[in-house]
């Protein structure tokens, strides 16, 4: 990748790695009740592997 990236596309790059971020804590017992144990990942909007998928960003 280019060492200065333009503005534009460190913006789409932001919003892509914004998707990829947990649910908050919060969010767990709130759908599956207090004794459940689930990851804050599995209710992420969109998951990603930077190395195997990657983002298919325009340039």
């Amino acid at each position: 990748m280019a060492r200065f990236k333009n503005l534009a596309k460190k913006l789409r790059m932001a919003k892509r790695k914004a998707q990829t971020r947990w649910a908050p804590i919060w969010i767990i017992p709130k759908i599956y009740s207090k004794g459940r144990r689930v990851h804050p990942s599995k209710h992420t909007h969109v998951k990603r592997n930077w190395k195997t998928r990657g983002a298919r960003i325009k340039v």
